[in-house]
Protein backbone atom coordinates (compact mmCIF):
# COMPACT_ATOMS: atom_id res chain seq x y z
CA UNK A 1 0.00 0.00 0.00
CA UNK A 2 2.94 2.24 0.57
CA UNK A 3 4.61 1.82 -2.09
CA UNK A 4 1.17 2.64 -4.31
CA UNK A 5 0.93 5.59 -2.77
CA UNK A 6 4.24 6.62 -3.36
CA UNK A 7 3.87 5.82 -6.85
CA UNK A 8 0.81 7.47 -7.44
CA UNK A 9 2.74 10.43 -5.88
CA UNK A 10 5.55 10.84 -7.91
CA UNK A 11 3.15 10.42 -11.12
CA UNK A 12 1.24 13.69 -9.87
CA UNK A 13 3.91 15.19 -8.99
CA UNK A 14 5.94 14.45 -12.83
CA UNK A 15 2.14 15.23 -14.25
CA UNK A 16 1.86 18.97 -12.36
CA UNK A 17 6.22 19.32 -12.79
CA UNK A 18 5.68 18.94 -16.60
CA UNK A 19 2.41 21.20 -17.01
CA UNK A 20 4.91 23.71 -15.10
CA UNK A 21 8.06 23.37 -17.01
CA UNK A 22 5.82 23.67 -20.68
CA UNK A 23 4.63 26.59 -19.77
CA UNK A 24 7.90 27.79 -18.46
CA UNK A 25 7.68 28.39 -14.86
CA UNK A 26 9.84 25.61 -13.79
CA UNK A 27 13.29 24.27 -13.63
CA UNK A 28 15.35 21.03 -12.34
CA UNK A 29 13.06 19.18 -10.09
CA UNK A 30 14.35 17.86 -6.89
CA UNK A 31 13.49 15.67 -4.15
CA UNK A 32 15.84 16.43 -1.46
CA UNK A 33 16.04 15.08 1.73
CA UNK A 34 18.03 14.60 5.32
CA UNK A 35 17.92 10.96 7.01
CA UNK A 36 14.54 10.79 5.68
CA UNK A 37 13.51 10.52 2.01
CA UNK A 38 15.57 10.65 -1.31
CA UNK A 39 18.57 12.17 -1.23
CA UNK A 40 20.35 13.99 -4.11
CA UNK A 41 20.83 11.65 -7.17
CA UNK A 42 18.06 9.57 -6.29
CA UNK A 43 15.12 8.99 -8.42
CA UNK A 44 13.58 12.66 -8.19
CA UNK A 45 17.01 14.05 -7.15
CA UNK A 46 19.28 16.59 -7.74
CA UNK A 47 20.08 17.65 -11.36
CA UNK A 48 20.46 14.15 -13.13
CA UNK A 49 17.47 12.55 -11.85
CA UNK A 50 14.74 11.69 -13.78
CA UNK A 51 12.90 14.88 -13.38
CA UNK A 52 16.02 17.02 -13.32
CA UNK A 53 16.97 15.54 -16.67
CA UNK A 54 13.57 15.69 -18.60
CA UNK A 55 13.10 19.17 -17.49
CA UNK A 56 16.41 20.24 -16.99
CA UNK A 57 16.31 23.95 -18.25
CA UNK A 58 13.68 23.73 -20.34
CA UNK A 59 11.46 26.07 -17.71
CA UNK A 60 13.50 28.80 -18.20
CA UNK A 61 11.83 32.16 -19.27
CA UNK A 62 12.85 33.72 -22.19
CA UNK A 63 12.28 37.64 -23.26
CA UNK A 64 12.18 40.91 -20.77
CA UNK A 65 10.92 40.14 -17.36
CA UNK A 66 7.95 42.17 -15.88
CA UNK A 67 9.81 42.90 -13.23
CA UNK A 68 8.77 42.65 -9.41
CA UNK A 69 6.52 45.57 -8.97
CA UNK A 70 3.92 43.70 -11.66
CA UNK A 71 4.68 40.32 -9.48
CA UNK A 72 3.49 41.64 -6.60
CA UNK A 73 0.35 43.29 -8.58
CA UNK A 74 -0.27 39.58 -9.79
CA UNK A 75 0.06 37.89 -6.99
CA UNK A 76 -2.05 40.26 -5.35
CA UNK A 77 -4.66 39.78 -8.19
CA UNK A 78 -4.28 35.97 -8.03
CA UNK A 79 -5.32 35.90 -4.06
CA UNK A 80 -8.40 38.34 -4.75
CA UNK A 81 -9.88 36.06 -7.45
CA UNK A 82 -9.76 33.40 -4.22
CA UNK A 83 -12.57 35.31 -2.77
CA UNK A 84 -10.93 35.02 0.67
CA UNK A 85 -10.60 38.06 2.39
CA UNK A 86 -8.40 36.09 5.01
CA UNK A 87 -5.49 35.91 2.37
CA UNK A 88 -3.32 38.30 2.39
CA UNK A 89 0.79 38.49 0.43
CA UNK A 90 3.47 38.25 2.71
CA UNK A 91 6.19 38.55 0.85
CA UNK A 92 7.49 38.47 -3.14
CA UNK A 93 10.73 37.16 -4.34
CA UNK A 94 12.85 37.37 -7.48
CA UNK A 95 15.03 34.66 -8.61
CA UNK A 96 16.63 33.68 -11.61
CA UNK A 97 14.03 31.54 -13.18
CA UNK A 98 10.59 33.04 -11.70
CA UNK A 99 9.03 35.20 -9.29
CA UNK A 100 7.70 33.70 -5.70
CA UNK A 101 5.81 34.81 -3.21
CA UNK A 102 4.11 33.40 0.49
CA UNK A 103 0.39 33.75 0.81
CA UNK A 104 -0.66 33.87 4.21
CA UNK A 105 -3.78 34.18 6.68
CA UNK A 106 -4.29 37.50 8.63
CA UNK A 107 -6.60 35.65 11.51
CA UNK A 108 -3.95 32.97 12.10
CA UNK A 109 -0.39 34.67 11.06
CA UNK A 110 -0.01 30.78 9.49
CA UNK A 111 1.13 30.44 5.61
CA UNK A 112 -1.69 29.45 3.26
CA UNK A 113 0.50 28.89 0.33
CA UNK A 114 3.58 29.78 -1.96
CA UNK A 115 2.84 30.86 -5.87
CA UNK A 116 5.04 31.08 -8.58
CA UNK A 117 4.66 34.11 -11.49
CA UNK A 118 6.17 33.07 -15.07
CA UNK A 119 8.67 36.34 -15.58
CA UNK A 120 8.12 37.23 -18.64
CA UNK A 121 4.03 36.35 -19.11
CA UNK A 122 3.27 36.74 -15.49
CA UNK A 123 1.07 33.93 -15.07
CA UNK A 124 0.72 32.96 -11.68
CA UNK A 125 0.21 29.26 -10.34
CA UNK A 126 0.57 27.28 -7.01
CA UNK A 127 4.21 26.17 -6.69
CA UNK A 128 5.28 22.70 -7.37
CA UNK A 129 6.67 20.54 -4.67
CA UNK A 130 5.36 20.97 -0.67
CA UNK A 131 2.86 23.46 -1.37
CA UNK A 132 1.19 20.83 -3.66
CA UNK A 133 2.26 17.73 -1.99
CA UNK A 134 2.38 18.64 2.00
CA UNK A 135 -0.30 21.28 2.63
CA UNK A 136 -2.82 20.04 4.43
CA UNK A 137 -5.52 22.64 4.20
CA UNK A 138 -4.84 24.38 0.56
CA UNK A 139 -2.49 21.63 -1.18
CA UNK A 140 -4.05 19.19 -3.81
CA UNK A 141 -5.80 17.05 -1.74
CA UNK A 142 -7.28 19.13 0.82
CA UNK A 143 -10.77 21.22 1.04
CA UNK A 144 -9.33 24.38 1.48
CA UNK A 145 -7.88 24.01 -2.23
CA UNK A 146 -10.79 24.56 -4.23
CA UNK A 147 -10.35 27.19 -6.96
CA UNK A 148 -6.82 26.69 -6.83
CA UNK A 149 -5.81 24.57 -8.63
CA UNK A 150 -9.18 25.32 -11.65
CA UNK A 151 -7.22 26.44 -14.03
CA UNK A 152 -4.25 23.89 -14.51
CA UNK A 153 -7.09 21.17 -14.11
CA UNK A 154 -8.59 23.01 -17.08
CA UNK A 155 -5.50 23.56 -19.20
CA UNK A 156 -4.45 19.53 -18.46
CA UNK A 157 -8.36 18.00 -19.33
CA UNK A 158 -8.59 19.91 -22.61
CA UNK A 159 -4.91 18.47 -23.47
CA UNK A 160 -3.39 21.73 -24.30
CA UNK A 161 0.28 20.17 -23.02
CA UNK A 162 2.45 18.67 -25.86
CA UNK A 163 -1.14 17.80 -27.67
CA UNK A 164 -1.18 14.95 -25.98
CA UNK A 165 -5.34 15.21 -25.43
CA UNK A 166 -5.71 11.39 -24.33
CA UNK A 167 -3.24 11.05 -21.88
CA UNK A 168 -2.61 14.30 -20.32
CA UNK A 169 -6.43 14.84 -20.22
CA UNK A 170 -7.36 11.16 -18.79
CA UNK A 171 -4.23 11.29 -16.12
CA UNK A 172 -5.18 14.69 -14.85
CA UNK A 173 -8.62 14.13 -14.81
CA UNK A 174 -8.29 11.24 -12.33
CA UNK A 175 -5.04 12.70 -10.52
CA UNK A 176 -6.42 16.07 -9.52
CA UNK A 177 -10.20 15.17 -9.26
CA UNK A 178 -8.62 13.16 -5.92
CA UNK A 179 -9.38 10.15 -6.65
CA UNK A 180 -6.27 7.90 -5.48
CA UNK A 181 -4.86 7.13 -1.89
CA UNK A 182 -2.90 10.27 -1.23
CA UNK A 183 -4.79 11.91 1.38
CA UNK A 184 -2.91 14.61 4.13
CA UNK A 185 -2.58 13.78 7.72
CA UNK A 186 -4.30 15.55 10.39
CA UNK A 187 -3.64 16.72 13.63
CA UNK A 188 -1.16 18.95 15.01
CA UNK A 189 2.53 18.98 13.40
CA UNK A 190 4.86 16.77 15.01
CA UNK A 191 7.63 18.56 14.22
CA UNK A 192 8.32 21.82 15.86
CA UNK A 193 9.67 24.99 14.13
CA UNK A 194 13.11 24.52 15.76
CA UNK A 195 13.42 20.73 15.42
CA UNK A 196 12.20 22.30 11.58
CA UNK A 197 15.60 24.51 11.00
CA UNK A 198 17.85 22.28 12.69
CA UNK A 199 16.67 19.35 10.19
CA UNK A 200 17.45 21.87 7.44
CA UNK A 201 20.44 22.72 8.72
CA UNK A 202 21.56 18.70 8.91
CA UNK A 203 20.65 18.75 5.49
CA UNK A 204 22.83 21.78 4.47
CA UNK A 205 25.66 20.19 6.06
CA UNK A 206 25.54 17.21 3.85
CA UNK A 207 24.65 18.98 0.36
CA UNK A 208 25.28 22.74 0.41
CA UNK A 209 28.01 23.06 3.27
CA UNK A 210 28.83 26.73 4.08
CA UNK A 211 25.00 27.21 4.38
CA UNK A 212 22.59 28.16 7.08
CA UNK A 213 19.14 29.06 7.40
CA UNK A 214 16.71 31.94 8.54
CA UNK A 215 13.70 30.85 10.70
CA UNK A 216 11.22 28.71 9.25
CA UNK A 217 7.89 30.06 7.99
CA UNK A 218 5.06 27.99 9.01
CA UNK A 219 2.26 26.39 6.68
CA UNK A 220 -0.36 23.67 7.07
CA UNK A 221 1.44 20.25 7.05
CA UNK A 222 5.16 21.59 6.96
CA UNK A 223 7.82 24.74 6.91
CA UNK A 224 9.64 26.70 4.09
CA UNK A 225 12.97 27.55 5.47
CA UNK A 226 15.04 30.04 3.35
CA UNK A 227 18.96 29.53 2.93
CA UNK A 228 21.80 32.15 3.34
CA UNK A 229 25.63 31.70 1.81
CA UNK A 230 27.79 34.37 3.20
CA UNK A 231 24.76 35.97 4.81
CA UNK A 232 22.75 36.08 1.50
CA UNK A 233 19.86 34.43 0.26
CA UNK A 234 20.63 31.33 -1.68
CA UNK A 235 17.83 29.03 -2.05
CA UNK A 236 15.10 27.60 0.23
CA UNK A 237 13.91 24.12 1.02
CA UNK A 238 10.74 22.39 3.21
CA UNK A 239 10.45 20.36 6.09
CA UNK A 240 7.79 18.16 6.52
CA UNK A 241 5.91 19.02 9.66
CA UNK A 242 5.21 15.39 10.48
CA UNK A 243 8.05 13.64 9.06
CA UNK A 244 10.76 15.49 8.69
CA UNK A 245 11.41 15.31 5.23
CA UNK A 246 13.66 17.91 3.53
CA UNK A 247 12.38 18.94 -0.25
CA UNK A 248 14.71 21.60 -1.57
CA UNK A 249 13.28 24.09 -3.68
CA UNK A 250 15.89 23.30 -6.92
CA UNK A 251 13.89 25.24 -9.70
CA UNK A 252 14.56 28.96 -8.37
CA UNK A 253 17.56 29.23 -9.63
CA UNK A 254 19.60 32.87 -8.36
CA UNK A 255 18.04 34.81 -5.97
CA UNK A 256 17.61 38.66 -7.18
CA UNK A 257 15.66 40.34 -4.22
CA UNK A 258 12.84 40.30 -2.10
CA UNK A 259 10.05 42.81 -1.26
CA UNK A 260 8.27 41.96 2.51
CA UNK A 261 4.07 43.55 2.11
CA UNK A 262 4.37 42.48 6.14
CA UNK A 263 1.68 40.16 6.25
Amino acid sequence: MMKGRRLVMISVVALLVGALAVLGIGTAFAWGSGPQGWGPGGMMGGGQGMMGGAYGQSGQSQGQPIGLDQAVKNVQSYVDQTGNKDLVVDEVMEFQNNYYAIVKEKSTGIGAFEVLVNRTTGQVFPEMGPNMMWNTKYGMHSAGSSGLYSGMQGMMDQGTMNGQSGMMGGMAQGMMSGQNPVTAPTGPMTVSADQAKSLAQQWLDQNQKGSTTESPDQFYGYYTVHTLKDGKVSGMLSVNGYTGQVWYHSWHGDFVQLRELGA
